[in-house]
C-alpha cells in the first residue's frame, strides 16, 4: 500500500515541501491504533503555516500536515469503531507532532476520532472542518452566556475566512444581527449572502486606542488577537462576551482591565485542538442541526494535493476567502 501525501522535511539549513508516495510500513510507525482511508481533508491557516514554513507549527520532522480529515476506517484497534465506519478527525496535534490527513491514508488514535454526524457527507464535513467546528464552539459559548438576538449586534472578525464564514452562517440562521470586520471590503456581496447586515474595515481595530470605547457589540468572535482584540473588548456592551480563537494579527493582548471590572465583560478562550470528546460531539451535532449545508457550497473550493502548496501561499498572503477542501484522490 502506498499513500500519496504532502511531505514536509526540514534540516538546519533547508526546508522542502513535496508530494510523495509513503509506504504503509512508514505510515504505521506513527503512534496509533486505527487505519483510515481519507476521502477529504482541508487546508486551514495552520496547515498553510506548516506547508510554507511560515510559523513554528511543525514540532517533529519529517511531517505530513493536515489537521482535518474525513474518511472510512480500514482497520480499527478500538472497541468503539469497526471497519467501514465513517469518521472525522480535527486537531489533536495532527500535522504538528503526528502525521496528519493531507494524505490518502492516516494512522490515528481512535480516541481522537468522532463518528461522522448523520446528515453530513465526508465532503460536507471538510467544508466545515476545524474552522467551522471552532466557529460552532464560539457560537455555543455566546449562547451559553445568555446572549440572544435581542441583545444587539455581534461582531465577527476575519469574516471571509473559514471561522468567520461558518460563524456568520450559524448566527444568521439563529436570527442574530451581524457586523463583519474585514479588510476585504470588496467582498461585501459575498458576506451579505451569508447573512451579514453591517460592515467595518478591520483596519479600524488594528491600532492602540482608548481602554474604554463606545459600547457596540453584544458579543464578538475574534480570530485576530493583539490590538484588535483589545479594542473589541473595549467596545463590548455591559455584560457581553468576546470569544477569542485566533492570532492572525498577533499573540499579544495590549489591553487593560477596564472593560472587565467596569462593564463586566467576559473574554472566553476557545480551544478546538484539545477540546474533550463531549464538546466535540455537541459542536458537530450543533453544526448538523443548524448549518445550511446548501449554503456551504458558496464558501467551499475543492482542490487536489498538488494544488495545496500554491494555495497555502495564497492563504498566508490573505488572498483567499471561505474554505479549501482537499480531495486527496484527485
Amino acid at each position: 500500500m502506498l499513500s500519496k501525501a504532502i511531505f514536509l522535511e526540514k534540516t538546519e539549513n533547508d526546508f522542502s515541501c513535496s508530494i510523495q508516495q509513503i509506504r504503509k510500513e512508514n505510515l504505521l510507525q506513527q503512534t496509533g491504533d486505527t487505519l483510515i482511508q481519507i476521502q477529504f481533508s482541508s487546508l486551514n491557516y495552520k496547515d498553510a503555516l506548516a506547508i510554507t514554513n511560515s510559523g513554528p507549527i511543525v514540532r517533529q520532522w519529517p511531517m505530513v500536515p493536515g489537521i482535518d480529515g474525513a474518511g472510512t476506517i480500514i482497520r480499527s484497534g478500538s472497541e468503539h469503531f469497526k471497519a467501514g465506519d465513517r469518521v472525522i478527525l480535527n486537531g489533536w496535534g495532527c500535522g504538528e507532532t503526528h502525521w496528519g490527513c493531507l494524505s490518502q491514508y492516516a494512522y490515528l488514535k481512535s480516541d481522537w476520532l468522532i463518528p461522522l454526524p448523520a446528515g453530513l457527507s465526508p465532503q460536507q464535513a471538510m467544508m466545515i472542518g476545524t474552522a467551522g467546528y471552532t466557529a460552532a464552539l464560539c457560537v455555543q459559548r455566546i449562547i451559553k452566556h445568555g446572549i440572544t438576538p435581542e441583545h444587539g449586534n455581534i461582531l465577527i472578525t476575519g469574516a471571509t475566512g473559514g471561522v468567520g464564514s461558518v460563524a456568520i452562517m450559524l448566527l444568521a440562521q439563529l436570527g442574530y444581527t451581524l457586523t463583519a470586520a474585514t479588510s476585504k471590503i470588496s467582498n461585501t456581496d459575498y458576506l451579505q449572502q451569508l447573512g451579514v447586515h453591517h460592515f467595518i474595515d478591520s483596519k479600524t481595530l488594528a491600532n492602540a486606542e482608548k481602554p474604554l470605547q463606545k459600547q457596540q457589540w453584544a458579543a464578538a468572535i475574534d480570530v485576530l488577537g493583539s490590538h484588535s482584540l483589545a479594542n473589541i473588548c473595549a467596545q463590548t456592551q455591559y455584560g457581553g462576551i468576546v470569544t477569542a480563537c485566533g492570532l492572525a494579527q498577533g499573540m499579544d493582548l495590549p489591553a487593560t482591565v477596564a472593560p472587565f471590572i467596569l462593564r463586566g465583560i467576559t473574554l472566553a478562550g476557545i480551544d478546538s485542538v484539545m477540546a474533550p470528546y463531549s464538546q466535540r460531539i455537541a459542536a458537530w451535532d450543533f453544526l448538523a442541526k443548524h448549518l445550511n449545508t446548501q449554503q456551504l457550497q458558496h464558501i467551499a473550493h475543492t482542490i487536489s494535493l498538488n494544488e495545496c502548496p500554491e494555495t497555502a501561499q495564497d492563504i498566508i498572503k490573505g488572498k483567499i476567502r471561505g474554505r479549501f477542501i482537499v480531495d486527496v484522490n484527485l
